[in-house]
């Protein structure tokens, strides 16, 4: 089916133009996944929400804006992606999934978060990339089983000094924000695994040697003279890293060094929950 033509389609809410987008799902798969992606889709179908036992709902790359309060039907839903939309507030029934595990609301316009979002207890991943952020909704630290958050280019300066409530915590991505110093909460969270604050405005970097579960730090496109100080065994991606020395001052000048390296990104595949 010709995106174009779905796009047409999409316009009209007869059943039978919504029975064409969803190519003729009538019953539920055998894996209890639908995959509605790339559809050009406006609204969800309601006929979706009749799939009581589904696990995962994929709904990314459409033109969504709300979600029917029918979505409630879906209680054992684990995954739910709804990145690549066109949402500028999180739907309130979402909060009402209460067996979610992993929820995707990147490339979105979101501005915030509501504070139902703490119903969501079993929440272990959360997505919120490329959205409008100017802080991180403190309404996250409340998410007690979170293992990885993707706050990603965003516009947020600052961490909520709550975040180290969250010991589940092992991987954060923050690259692309405007963090004008290294977080000073991250500093108290010593179960971090991987910490990512690329592309950002850091001038300079605190040790994290303190830190006993650090793996990863990426600090690469900073405006920072100095590279983090880590224990034995900590990979550090960005100039100055374990390839190249950190500068020398001679005369008073700084010698820079480039690193070619290029920083790992976080993994583009959509994650099964553990």
């Amino acid at each position: 089916m010709g995106n174009s033509l779905k796009a047409m389609v999409a316009f009209v809410p007869s059943s039978k133009c919504q029975k064409y987008l969803l190519e003729d799902l009538e019953e539920m798969p055998a894996d209890k996944m639908v995959d509605l992606s790339g559809r050009q889709l406006r609204r969800l179908p309601l006929h979706i929400c009749s799939f009581r036992e589904l696990v995962k709902l994929y709904l990314s790359d459409n033109n969504l804006n709300h979600l029917p309060p029918e979505l409630e039907q879906l209680q054992n839903l684990q995954i739910l992606a709804l990145d690549f939309n066109n949402f500028k507030a999180l739907p309130l029934v979402v909060c009402t999934l209460k067996q979610l595990c992993i929820l995707y609301l990147g490339n979105n316009k979101l501005c915030s978060l509501p504070l139902e979002l703490r119903l969501l207890q079993n929440l272990k991943t959360l997505w919120i990339e490329s959205n409008c952020l100017q802080y991180l909704p403190e309404v996250v630290c409340e998410l007690s089983l979170l293992k990885t958050l993707h706050a990603g280019s965003n516009a947020l300066r600052t961490l909520p000094p709550q975040l180290q409530c969250l010991q589940e915590l092992r991987t954060i991505w923050l690259s692309g924000n405007l963090l004008a110093e290294f977080p000073p909460v991250l500093l108290d969270m010593p179960f971090l695994e991987v910490i990512d604050v690329d592309r950002n405005s850091i001038r300079f970097f605190p040790s994290l040697a303190h830190l006993p579960g650090l793996k990863l730090v990426i600090y690469d496109h900073n405006p920072c003279r100095n590279a983090p100080k880590v224990a034995k065994g900590v990979r550090r991606v960005g100039r100055w890293s374990e390839e190249t020395p950190e500068p020398r001052k001679r005369s008073g000048a700084v010698i820079e060094i480039t690193l070619d390296e290029k920083p790992l990104l976080p993994p583009a595949a959509k994650t099964e929950p553990e």
